[in-house]
C-alpha cells in the first residue's frame, strides 16, 4: 500500500437501510434530507442499527422523521446501488447501498418535523407534483416499485 498515492485509496462502504412508502389520497409522505450538497426530498427511513430488523427500522425511522406511527402492509422490494464519490483527503468511497422498501399506512400520530436529525421537514406531497421536486433517487425507485409491483421485488435499472 505504500506504493499507492494517497488519492488512489478507496474506502469500501456498505449501508443497509429501510424505507416506508406511505401513499394516501394521491399524496406521498416525504421527508427533506439535509446533506452536504443541499436539501433533497426523500422517503422517511434510514440506516438499520446493528441487530435491528429492517421491518422495525422502517417503523422507527418514520416516527423519528415525521411524527407518525405506521403499520407495515407489505414488503415492496429491495434495491442495490453502487456509487463512488470523494471521501475526504485523497480517499474515494466505493459505497454500496442496500435499500429495503415497505408499503406502510399511518395509524396515528401527528405530522411534525424531525429535530436534530438528518431531515428538517416532513410533508404530504401530491403525487402529480413529485417530478418537480428536488429529490433523491429513492423516491423514484419507490414509486416505480409501487406502480409495477415486480414479482422479484426489484427495479431493473438496465431496462428502465
Amino acid at each position: 500500500m505504500q506504493w499507492m498515492r494517497r488519492r488512489d485509496r478507496v474506502a469500501r462502504e456498505l449501508r443497509v437501510a429501510a424505507y416506508a412508502v406511505c401513499i394516501q389520497e394521491e399524496k406521498i409522505l416525504l421527508a427533506r434530507f439535509v446533506g452536504r450538497s443541499g436539501k433533497v426530498w426523500t422517503l422517511p427511513g434510514g440506516g438499520i442499527d446493528h441487530g435491528e430488523d429492517p421491518y422495525f427500522a422502517a417503523i422507527r425511522e418514520v416516527e423519528e422523521e415525521t411524527g407518525y406511527h405506521v403499520v407495515i402492509e407489505s414488503l415492496l422490494g429491495v434495491d442495490s446501488i453502487l456509487r463512488r464519490y470523494p471521501r475526504g483527503r485523497g480517499v474515494e468511497a466505493d459505497h454500496h447501498a442496500v435499500r429495503v422498501f415497505y408499503t406502510a399506512r399511518v395509524v396515528n400520530g401527528a405530522l411534525r418535523h424531525e429535530i436534530g436529525g438528518s431531515t428538517d421537514q416532513a410533508a404530504w406531497i401530491d403525487l402529480n407534483r413529485v417530478d418537480a421536486l428536488d429529490r433523491g433517487d429513492l423516491v423514484d425507485v419507490a414509486l416505480k416499485l409501487e406502480r409495477t409491483r415486480p414479482p422479484a421485488g426489484r427495479v431493473d435499472r438496465e431496462h428502465s
